[in-house]
């Protein structure tokens, strides 16, 4: 495979006719690329945790149907289309929840409808680097008008991740906080460890080392006492979802972060591209939530640790009602004490 450095701003990259992804399932302790051919191989990777985080799964769901239409198209030729199908299903298929894995898809079949018979590759590969530009340029935007809306300098906590490996780069969360770091406005990073996989200890800390922003790790059950003590600015977390009404489905300890925020007078901010709003779902009860294996949480390295008999219930996100978001950060604008109107105004304006 070609010379790609490993870093969070690399995560998704696109060389000699095939896409590489940054396997995050290794970090920190292994950085190494998965190089990918196919669009059935696209939706294992999304499906297996190798890529994470709603933009960054869109991204790569967009070059999963160029793999998969460039093999349509060797295999069938101007029956390209159908053959597509099976893989465009398996794509929608890998993460139900992440509302930008959807969009990318109905992008890139937009895209579809207007080409003619012949080969669809370099159009599709347009069309899906244009996709990953904007998102990074989308981050770059939302670090800005979010930076601005904090008074430094203070502390601020962080649950998952929400940086260049969750996004085509930069970040959304932390894009925000990166650029307020920058500012002097932020002077330490708490992240969540995030259980079960570990996001938080795993990917946030080390893309946080990568730029020399001070980072201090957390279980997910202290941030409470931690915002006891005083010194806690703001909750920033990235988004899954977003419903219509401001309702945010996010990595599950999301809905728990904000309701103790309430209660310390902190703030939460969330940042998330207008991609990850859907209007078609009114309210957060609207979003469905994927719940995954148990095993990943009775288990750890491989090894059962839970006690034997014991059942786990494994919800990948949880809802955080409107009511408890102080900020929506976009590449379009910011919404503050976000509702249906404002919501709508935004993505008609």
């Amino acid at each position: 495979m070609p010379d790609i450095p490993p870093h969070a701003d690399n995560a998704i990259v696109w060389r000699d006719g095939r896409l590489y992804l940054l396997d995050q399932r290794l970090l920190p302790l292994k950085t190494g690329f998965i190089g990918l051919d196919t669009g059935e191989e696209v939706a294992d990777a999304i499906r297996d945790m190798v890529v994470r985080g709603a933009p960054a799964i869109g991204v790569t769901a967009a070059y999963g149907v160029v793999l998969a239409a460039r093999n349509a198209w060797q295999a069938r030729g101007p029956g390209w289309r159908k053959a597509l199908e099976p893989d465009l299903a398996r794509l929608a298929a890998a993460r139900p929840t992440a509302v930008n894995l959807f969009w990318a898809l109905e992008r890139m079949r937009g895209l579809m409808a207007e080409l003619g018979a012949g080969d669809p590759t370099a159009r599709l590969l347009t069309e899906a680097q244009a996709i990953h530009q904007e998102d990074i340029a989308a981050n770059r935007r939302m670090g800005e008008l979010g930076a601005a809306l904090i008074e430094g300098p203070t502390s601020v906590i962080t649950h998952c991740n929400a940086g260049a490996l969750a996004t085509g780069g930069y970040g959304t969360a932390l894009g925000v906080i990166r650029s307020a770091f920058a500012a002097g406005k932020i002077d330490r990073v708490y992240a969540d460890e995030t259980r079960p996989w570990l996001q938080g200890s795993r990917l946030t800390a080390w893309e946080l080392g990568q730029d020399d922003i001070p980072a201090t790790l957390l279980i997910d059950g202290a941030a409470a006492s931690l915002m006891a003590r005083g010194g806690i600015g703001w909750i920033i977390v990235g988004s899954d979802r977003i419903a219509a009404n401001g309702d945010v489905a996010n990595k599950i300890g999301t809905y728990g972060l904000a309701l103790c925020a309430r209660h310390h007078g902190v703030k939460v901010m969330v940042a998330a591209p207008t991609s990850t709003i859907d209007m078609t779902r009114a309210t957060g009860a609207d979003i469905p939530i994927e719940e995954r294996d148990p095993a990943e949480v009775l288990c750890c390295g491989g090894n059962r640790m839970g006690a034997p008999g014991a059942g786990a219930w494994n919800p990948v996100f949880d809802l955080t009602p409107a009511g408890l978001v102080d900020a929506i950060v976009t590449e379009k604008g910011v919404i503050l004490q976000p509702d249906a109107k404002k919501l709508a105004n935004l993505m008609t304006g």
